[in-house]
């Protein structure tokens, strides 16, 4: 006889119900006098996320409050957990009121519970949208890549590490169309050491989502470009709309064998394959590069023949300064054009040089 199923709902709601603000949520009653809870938006393994209105503002707005509340009796776990709280907040407070980022309001300490306040973002999340519409096409997820990793080099150009970039933590702002990335509970700062001798290993836990995150993040040790490879895994999950669980890793190289599943083209395949190497130093080392790489594509045709040793039927200067040519020349094949002409002269005057240059006899039988 199998056992019976077990409901967590009701214990889910009563641990809830059990908090400062669970209590309070959905009553006229505010919490610090300000903050009139309305409903619950989400529950991690370390707190709870509350949708409020502050009425102390003009047209009382909405924003989140998160509140930590962790169910542990490890003294450990807990003062880790307030670590990372704190330094979300240290975090948030340090990336300033980026456009992508939600701007932090407040940070407070009451009755040993540990509370953070920032802006409500209305809109929904990627996983969301990809339930909605289905998968996304090649050119939509080039779009969101040009619009994340400007995002992505800014918070790393500040020296942090998100560690935990997924469908769930990115939203589209209904207002604007804006992204906007969320939850930087999980970040890194990357301090620079001043003594290398009295570095010590890191003690901490792994922080991030299995599937998005790469090995050396699973060991703890994160890097820029772990949150790269998490953004060429939701890359995968917006094409596809499967699971990262869901595709096979090569026996050898751990890299994810995502070809059987999605089709785009050659070199946009270059870049997720790059993207996703297992290997760090074979990855794209910022975001920066990945975004140069994705700006080449529309030149491609045109830098092949600028790169070929061998001389190939191409566009003569003229062609290129006619305002008559039908088609777009980008300056970059311009120059290519003008520097490849101003060599043939080079090499043609210097072939006249030594052809006109008088020979003279010595006695020895030299010439000059």
């Amino acid at each position: 006889m199998s056992a019976p199923l077990i409901d967590l709902s009701n214990a889910r709601s009563d641990s809830i119900n059990k908090t400062v603000l669970g209590k309070i949520c959905g009553s006229t009653q505010r919490f610090r006098d300000r903050y009139e809870v309305l409903k619950v938006l989400g529950r991690g393994g370390f707190g709870i996320t509350f949708l409020a209105k502050d009425v102390y503002l003009p047209g009382e707005p909405l924003c989140v409050i998160k509140q930590l509340c962790p169910k542990v009796s490890d003294n450990l776990v807990l003062h880790r957990a307030r670590q990372r709280f704190e330094q979300e907040a240290k975090m948030l407070s340090k990336l300033g009121s980026h456009a992508q980022i939600p701007q932090l309001l407040d940070y407070f300490e009451k009755d040993g519970e540990f509370y953070l306040i920032q802006d409500y973002i209305r809109g929904n999340t990627l996983t969301r949208e990809l339930r909605r519409s289905g998968p996304f096409s090649e050119i939509v997820v080039k779009q969101f890549l040009r619009e994340l990793l400007p995002l992505l080099q800014y918070i790393h150009n500040n020296r942090v590490i998100h560690r935990d970039i997924k469908p769930p933590n990115i939203i589209r702002c209904k207002d604007d169309g804006r992204l906007v990335l969320i939850d930087f509970g999980a970040v890194k700062e990357q301090l620079v050491a001043s003594d290398r001798s009295s570095c010590k290993p890191s003690t901490t836990q792994f922080v991030g989502t299995v599937g998005f995150a790469p090995p050396e993040q699973l060991a703890s040790r994160p890097l820029y470009s772990s949150d790269l490879y998490a953004v060429g895994v939701t890359c995968l999950y917006l094409l596809s709309g499967k699971s990262p669980l869901e595709f096979e890793y090569e026996f050898g190289t751990g890299d994810v064998r995502w070809q059987d599943h999605i089709t785009v083209s050659k070199h946009f395949g270059t870049v997720l394959t790059k993207l996703l190497k297992s290997s760090p130093n074979d990855r794209f080392h910022s975001a920066s590069e990945v975004l140069r790489a994705l700006d080449l594509e529309p030149y491609l045709d045109n830098l092949m023949y600028c790169m070929n040793i061998k001389p190939k039927p191409f566009l003569n200067a003229n062609l290129a300064n006619d305002t008559e040519f039908e088609g777009y020349v980008p300056p970059l094949v311009r120059r290519a054009i003008a520097i490849r002409d101003w060599r043939t002269r080079l090499r043609a005057r210097q072939m006249r040089l030594d052809y006109l240059q008088p020979k003279v006899s010595y006695s020895n039988g030299s010439s000059r």
